[in-house]
């Protein structure tokens, strides 16, 4: 194939002519597959159910002593709290079990510090002249819209094949307005960039001016592989501490994708001081979360080795699909030398950077087509990519015979959205 830049106009417009019949039939097969968002495969949680049966006798739902079906342990089950610290590498003390969503703990770590403030706030953030949240993207769009919910100034923090631009959020810091920096630190949604040991240790050295400064380190696919051997991961609640900040950084995890999505676990990890300080809070508005599931999980789960274990057999399912993307983004769209993006090996999206001024215009192809993506733009603060050509793709769901179809649709329609551009730039 000959590049597009490489083109006359009369071939463009012969590409153009070929490509839009092509997309033509594409709409004539009356589709409709959707790669929106990451969710588990109904094989994914087949693998898994027999989670389900996991407690058989009223015994099974004991912890030592500690009767799961009763009220108590807000910050966990023991066993549960041991379990996370072994999956992240931290200290049992260090951690909060929560329910089934981490972004519902990571919403309220926010409302909190609005409504009362972080361990070390001089007053609540509601209380603030100004907040502002630093934004490492292309990022994870609920993040984004949690700030934008409690008003804060969402500031953009260009991502790097190492992590976040840190030379950008070290000068950002100095700002006592900055609260708050959201990441995701191995394989980032959507980019699935690994943070390097560097990035990671200037995040754990970070001297911002607010006393309250925090780190939302989500987790979320900390056992996510699906090539290759897991990727050991450096504990950041040690680090922060052995930097001299022990209380700045949140870590959040759940079994969304190990178990049941929306049916799982999950887990703040942070200073045994902050621990102390949201159980307090927490115990405002509940007793505990569900313990019963919590012991559950741990039966099945067991320890770090098992639950990385049961990730190989979700690689099983998750690697071939990630294959059909990259060969299909491979065969039909890198020799036409518009669009680039890196091939991931573990996480759950591939992030795929167009031709700028085309995202939206290839969203909407895609829709007019049978086709459902993630927002074009959702990837960025307020929704406002600033070159309209970032595009999150989440091939999880679709079996790979509808995956092919898919990725079809998603090739013509990034030529066609490309091709419109050039000839009427």
């Amino acid at each position: 194939m000959t590049p597009y830049s490489c083109m006359s106009k009369s071939e463009l417009e012969q590409q153009y002519a070929a490509v839009l019949e092509s997309y033509r039939r594409c709409q004539a097969q009356g589709l409709k597959l959707n790669m929106a968002r990451g969710k588990p495969a109904k094989a994914q949680l087949d693998l898994v159910s027999g989670i389900l049966t996991t407690l058989q006798t009223p015994e099974d739902c004991f912890d030592g002593d500690i009767d799961s079906r009763n009220y108590g342990e807000l910050a966990g089950l023991p066993c549960a709290r041991v379990y996370w610290a072994d999956v992240l590498g931290c200290k049992p003390e260090e951690i909060f079990v929560g329910g089934a969503a981490s972004l519902n703990m990571m919403c309220d770590i926010v409302s909190r510090a609005f409504t009362h403030g972080l361990l070390h706030s001089d007053r609540p953030w509601c209380r603030e002249e100004k907040v502002k949240f630093l934004c490492p993207s292309p990022g994870y769009d609920r993040h984004f819209q949690i700030g934008q919910f409690y008003g804060a100034e969402l500031i953009t923090i260009p991502m790097t094949p190492t992590g976040p631009d840190m030379d950008m959020i070290e000068e950002y810091v100095k700002d006592p307005a900055v609260k708050m920096v959201w990441v995701v630190p191995k394989y980032s949604n959507p980019d699935g960039i690994i943070f390097s040991d560097e990035t990671i240790r200037r995040f754990a050295n970070l001297k911002p001016a607010a006393p309250d400064f925090a780190i939302i380190w989500d987790n979320a696919y900390s056992v996510h592989e699906f090539e290759g051997e897991y990727v050991p991961f450096p504990d950041i609640i040690s680090m922060c501490r052995d930097a001299g900040n022990p209380d700045m950084v949140y870590e959040f995890a759940s079994t969304s994708k190990i178990t049941f999505a929306g049916g799982g676990i999950s887990c703040m990890a942070a200073s045994a001081a902050n621990i102390q300080y949201f159980t307090g809070i927490f115990g405002v508005q509940m007793i505990s979360y569900d313990k019963v599931n919590q012991i559950r999980h741990v039966k099945f789960l067991k320890d770090k080795a098992h639950t990385l274990e049961i990730m190989k057999l979700h690689a099983s399912i998750m690697a071939p699909k990630f294959r059909v993307v990259s060969e299909y983004l491979n065969r039909e769209i890198a020799p036409l030398g518009f669009a680039h993006w890196v091939d991931p090996k573990g996480g759950y999206f591939v992030s795929l950077n167009t031709m700028p001024g085309t995202a939206k215009r290839t969203w909407q192809l895609c829709k007019e087509a049978g086709v459902v993506l993630t927002n074009a733009g959702a990837t960025f603060p307020y929704g406002i990519d600033p070159n309209d050509s970032n595009l999150r793709i989440a091939p999880s769901l679709p079996p790979v015979e509808e995956l092919e179809k898919a990725m079809e649709v998603l090739c013509i329609s990034l030529k066609l959205a490309a091709l419109e551009k050039l000839l009427n730039p």
